[in-house]
């Protein structure tokens, strides 16, 4: 009767190997102040980011910098590839779904020229960020050495 007190825990999984990051300690304000919403940052290591939970994707920027992942009950989670990347215009990154597709946590959504994006990007460390739209109580986030799919975070 009051299964939706003991809501089950769900699961964001790395985008991309890497080592995962506080939030608080990525050099954007907007990010490390959470002004975007709460969540991870990732130093990653690879070419291919992947879809962080099952859904919808729900954007992808035309700069193909950014891209949310939206579940099909109450979780957005956004993946910003690298700080200031909007400003690249696109070079660096390749689309490899669209806005629309369903995918399965996992699935290739951009490849990345990494060293190109560190050569002209603030930063290459990719903050994953459950929006404001997502609905939940409490997040454990681990903080470590990942490879991709590893969970990165649970939301109550």
């Amino acid at each position: 009767m009051f299964g939706f007190l003991n809501r089950k825990k769900r699961e964001i999984k790395s985008p991309i190997d890497g080592r995962v990051v506080a939030l608080e300690s990525v050099d954007d304000d907007v990010f490390s102040q959470l002004m975007v919403g709460d969540g991870v940052a990732i130093e990653p290591v690879g070419s291919i980011f992947s879809a962080p939970i099952d859904g919808v994707v729900s954007r992808i920027f035309s700069t193909n910098h950014a891209y949310s992942i939206k579940s099909d009950k109450d979780l957005e989670v956004m993946v910003h590839i690298g700080i200031d990347t909007v400003a690249l215009d696109g070079k660096g990154f390749e689309r490899l779904v669209e806005q629309g597709d369903s995918v399965k946590a996992g699935d290739s959504i951009i490849r990345v020229d990494l060293d190109y994006i560190s050569k002209n990007a603030k930063s290459i460390i990719s903050p994953i960020i459950l929006t404001d739209g997502s609905s939940y109580k409490s997040i454990e986030k681990r903080l470590s050495v990942v490879k991709a799919q590893d969970t990165i975070m649970e939301v109550r």
